[in-house]
């Protein structure tokens, strides 16, 4: 299956929405794109109902959950992100193809925060979701080996490793954002020499096991309830 054949989980109903209610939810989606990307997958349903002009009810029933809503508006970059990645694996320089899909992955948790929540794990994804997130996953570590065989990824660098420039975006992009919108860039691109093969020495920690990635991971997530806990 192809990314472009995973269903969203929230798709529009096959029959049409009536006129009024397609309105609705055309105005919630517009009003929680602009609330998730200014405050994160923690940003106040009701405040986002309220911007829509539409009862807190209306939104839940267009949206019966948070995650319904996250779904119905990251699928997008998700399609967007799995593409890049595609193109990076299938390039015949690795480590072009390495740090194109780096940038990509970065300019989009920079350009909207809830985004750089979900790509750090911050909230669980139901099935369709999962399988978006888990392909991109598989599609980096494919992009990293291609690297590495070519000798131009020094062949220390995991997985885990990866998931560190991530999260480690993360924090920078929220900190900076408003300052200095595009920091990023800078940071990420010292990571990426300091990835090359060339000049690598002996690093003085092991990586991270998979088991330690996870109870990391664990503590980053965000479940819906907290999510709930830490609106406006």
């Amino acid at each position: 299956m192809s990314h472009h054949d995973i269903p969203s989980a929230c798709e529009t109903p096959a029959k049409p929405l009536r006129r009024d209610a397609q309105r609705n939810r055309d105005a919630i989606v517009a009003a929680a794109r602009t609330a998730f990307a200014e405050q994160g997958l923690g940003a106040s349903l009701e405040g986002v109902a309220r911007e829509a002009g539409v009862a807190i009810g209306t939104l839940y029933r267009h949206f019966p959950t948070r995650l319904a809503l996250v779904e119905a508006l990251f699928n997008a970059k998700y399609t967007e992100l799995l593409g890049a990645a595609e193109e990076a694996a299938a390039m015949d320089d690795a480590w072009k193809g390495f740090c194109r899909f780096m940038e990509k992955l970065c300019q989009l948790q920079a350009c909207d925060r809830a985004f750089n929540d979900l790509v750090s794990a911050r909230l669980p994804l139901h099935a369709a979701g999962r399988e978006m997130h888990d392909r991109a996953k598989a599609l980096g570590t494919q992009i990293m080996r291609n690297a590495q065989e070519q000798g131009v990824l020094r062949g220390d660098v995991t997985a885990q490793d990866i998931a560190f420039v991530i999260w480690s975006q993360a924090g920078i992009i929220q900190a900076t954002r408003t300052i200095a919108p595009t920091a990023w860039r800078r940071h990420l691109h010292l990571m990426l020499d300091a990835f090359r093969t060339q000049g690598a020495h002996d690093l003085p920690e092991p990586p991270l096991t998979s088991e330690q990635a996870d109870q990391t991971l664990a503590t980053l997530e965000c479940t819906e309830e907290d999510c709930r806990e830490q609106r406006a």
